[in-house]
């Protein structure tokens, strides 16, 4: 069953009522008894879906309360148990009330330094890498603004998988699908430079979301390869914007670019009267990058609907920031599509999303919500990432859901993008907890001015 039809039917009320209580033992037994009365297709899908998105929930809050008390004393400087709850009310602090425990995301200390910037200087762990990277993108934008002539680099880069040893008996053979740059627009020259255990087979360099693949009984994969890769700088007279083209990607793509009442009234809001479609994506640019935080969140996998969620939470990562994009400038007809893979800089390198929208004669533009949005009090750096993007990027995929070479037998870690890789074998998918990835760059050269 594909991922969009697992999320076709609604989830029942019965059920519905026991997930949003946290009693999930209770909401596993309303599902069996509600599978034996034979629902149809769509419903026994969700159902079963809804099972599988329990247990990967849980997985996404795996510290107790006191684990969770270690954490921010060993984090924050000063801390008391107090400031905790406090932290919850304030919205900073994600946690869980699974099966009668309190619980706490995995990230939630990230993220509380994102969301609560006063905190800064009470951090015991210094991010100094982190600082260095921003420097480097800053100062690269600054002289792009500044009228340098964009450049083009050639990157060498590359992930290793390993899966769990103890996972699967010897002799299984493991299925993996790992992120491989996909030629078009800034990139191109892909070479693959080496690959263990074996040759991988190669997803088509048009494919939607391109991925060297393996079948081997190893529990070890690593794929690296070389791209080239320029600056988009680009130069719109929206008096020079006409309407059309691309209309396929003015569709709805369920489940998560729906058209809802409640996104089609903010669109209506933030676009008001505009009537060019260039000026309308960048109302809603400017919308969503001075209105969203960022944050860490939840695997994809275990959202019904993300640019709902961004548009309610006004929080979200780069892709949740994304697709909210995609979806409103979706829904006052401008054509707009997803874009990811991985950012890489000299010094380090990690998954990452964004978006695309098209308005001609201009073609397809960059939009990079996260980036734009954590430059928000730094104007011609937010307004860079609109239209603009530097080349810190390794693109694999250019839309959501996108099947692979070859199709994927059971549901994906990530049925909506693909960075970190997807694992399977005859039994069934092996999540992120049963492997490990490392993404890192060997090479990053600028060989054009």
């Amino acid at each position: 069953m594909r991922y969009e039809e697992c999320l076709l039917a609604p989830l029942p009320e019965v059920v519905r009522r026991e997930v949003n209580a946290g009693d999930f033992r209770t909401a596993r037994k309303v599902i069996d008894s509600l599978l034996h009365l034979n629902p149809p297709d769509a419903l026994r899908a969700r159902l079963l879906y809804e099972i599988e998105r329990m247990d990967r929930l849980r997985k996404d809050f795996p510290f107790g309360r006191e684990e969770a008390l270690a954490i921010l004393r060993d984090e924050v400087e000063g801390f008391v148990e107090h400031e905790l709850d406090r932290w919850i009310a304030d919205g900073y602090v994600d946690r869980a009330f699974i099966d009668g425990e309190e619980r706490f995301y995995s990230r939630f200390v990230a993220n509380l330094f994102f969301l609560n910037r006063s905190l800064e200087s009470r951090r015991r762990k210094k991010d100094e890498k982190r600082e260095k990277v921003r420097s480097l993108v800053n100062s690269t934008v600054d002289s792009l603004l500044g009228g340098r002539e964009p450049a083009t680099y050639r990157v060498r880069a590359g992930i290793n998988v390993k899966v769990q040893e103890d996972l699967l008996d010897t002799g299984e053979k493991v299925r993996v699908w790992l992120p491989f740059p996909r030629p078009g627009g800034p990139l191109r020259d892909v070479k693959l430079i080496s690959a263990h255990p074996c040759e991988p087979v190669l997803a088509e360099e048009n494919a939607v979301q391109r991925t060297a693949y393996f079948e081997s009984r190893e529990r070890e994969f690593r794929v690296e390869f070389e791209y080239v890769i320029s600056e988009q700088v680009n130069s719109v007279d929206p008096d020079a914007v006409e309407d059309g083209g691309e209309e396929r990607y003015l569709e709805e793509r369920a489940p998560h670019i729906l058209f809802t009442p409640y996104l089609r009234d903010l669109a209506r809001r933030i676009v008001g009267d505009e009537k060019n479609p260039y000026l309308k994506a960048k109302r809603i640019y400017d919308w969503i990058t001075t209105n969203v935080r960022y944050s860490y969140v939840r695997e994809y996998c275990t959202y019904e609907n993300i640019p709902e969620f961004v548009a309610t939470e006004l929080r979200g990562d780069c892709g949740m920031q994304a697709l909210l994009f995609i979806a409103l400038c979706r829904i006052v007809g401008v054509p707009a599509k997803w874009q990811s893979g991985w950012f890489i800089t000299p010094h380090s390198a990690g998954p990452h999303d964004w978006a695309q929208f098209y308005v001609a004669p201009y073609g397809w533009l960059p939009a990079d919500l996260s980036f734009g949005g954590s430059r928000r009090n730094e104007p011609q750096r937010r307004g860079f990432y609109f239209g603009n993007l530097d080349a810190f990027r390794m693109i694999a995929n250019d839309d959501v859901q996108g099947e692979f070479q070859p199709r994927k037998k059971y549901l994906r870690s990530d049925p909506v993008d693909n960075q970190r890789g997807e694992v399977e074998w005859e039994g069934g998918n092996i999540y992120y907890d049963g492997f490990e990835y490392r993404i890192y760059v060997r090479e990053f050269k600028k060989i054009q001015e």
